[in-house]
């Protein structure tokens, strides 16, 4: 990598992680070429985006065997929009390796705006952070208001709230690329946020009060509360341990619990693997020229990133419908279901 790009890189932070970035590809800047450590992190993300989209896709065959797409339907969208993400990853990152020049015109213009400047993967990330808040709330509404929710908790709210989710994601990114997207001597620029620094400053302030802040205390608030709840309703259950009612009672309030223990996990990786991206975009943003090393670069967005993969695992072991659909595709166990029920 050239002393130029690899200081013009750090001007701005990913797109799809934190906000803005100079993105380059093209000839003039040969920034994935063999040898270059972002060509070696371009295959990581790949291979990322490779695995997410397989895991996801998974996880989203299992809700939707399992029907979970009614009681459940912000959960379910919340996988669509982790899978889109990982999909739009390997896009991406594939017209990334094939270096395909900016120089047209309109097509370079074009692969600035959406491919370069990672505008989908940023959709989709987005999108996830405001999903997640809507998930929280809604377990929040359920289990602490849960008499308020059985009556005033409409489909329509829930519908609302994932479409909100895709609307605010895409204007965040669409009005920040659309006017600043720029390509000189085939290097995909966004000029308004690298150029100005006060711009810069308020698009990150916004950004990590919006997908981070506000997030990460609309978690601890509700979870805080849920689980308050749930332990107290834990509590009378075990004093009615005999009643013919509690049984059915203690079995609901069990998936409650299943769900909301799959969702503080979710919400924790979320917090976790984000802060390391804002951290480092913070410090570019007060000194540009204090720039870290391309490793920690590059490694505090693969960071990031990293938290699409991991999620269908915690759904995989945490949340007992995908569970057990799972468990029903594993070759040996279907046989040794069969095997018992053979033998009885």
């Amino acid at each position: 990598m050239t002393e130029e790009s690899s200081t013009a890189s750090h001007l701005s932070v990913d797109m799809a992680t934190t906000g803005m970035t100079q993105i380059t590809g093209g000839n003039a800047v040969t920034l994935s070429s063999p040898g270059g450590i972002e060509f070696y992190f371009q295959i990581a993300f790949l291979m990322l985006g490779v695995v997410g989209t397989a895991a996801n896709a998974l996880i989203l065959y299992a809700l939707v065997v399992s029907k979970q797409q009614q009681s459940h339907a912000l959960i379910v969208n919340q996988n669509v929009l982790d899978l889109l993400a990982s999909f739009f990853m390997i896009l991406t990152y594939i017209v990334k390796l094939c270096n395909i020049p900016l120089t047209g015109s309109v097509v370079g213009y074009w692969l600035c705006i959406v491919i370069h400047s990672e505008c989908l993967v940023g959709w989709g990330t987005f999108a996830s952070a405001i999903s997640l808040a809507s998930i929280t709330v809604e377990r929040y509404l359920r289990v602490v208001h849960s008499t308020w929710s059985k009556t005033k908790l409409h489909s329509w709210m829930i519908y609302s709230a994932m479409a909100t989710a895709w609307i605010i994601s895409f204007i965040n990114n669409i009005a920040v690329l659309f006017p600043a997207a720029v390509v000189i001597d085939g290097i995909c620029y966004v000029t308004m946020i690298s150029e100005n620094e006060t711009a810069r400053m308020f698009y990150f302030i916004w950004n990590f009060l919006s997908f981070y802040v506000i997030v990460l205390l609309i978690f601890v608030f509700c979870y805080w509360r849920i689980v308050l709840v749930i332990r107290r309703q834990a509590r009378v259950m075990a004093n009615h341990a005999h009643s013919e009612s509690s049984a059915a009672q203690n079995q609901l309030n069990q998936i409650q619990s299943s769900v909301t223990k799959t969702m503080i996990l979710v919400s924790a990786c979320y917090a976790i693997a984000w802060l390391p991206s804002y951290i480092e975009f913070l410090i570019v943003t007060l000194n540009p020229h204090a720039r870290s090393s391309d490793i920690v670069f590059y490694a505090t967005i693969l960071w990031a990133y990293l938290y699409m993969c991991i999620n269908p695992f915690i759904y995989a072991t945490k949340l007992d419908p995908v569970r057990q659909v799972l468990l029903r595709l594993i070759p040996c166990k279907k046989t040794s279901e069969q095997a018992a029920g053979s033998a009885a």
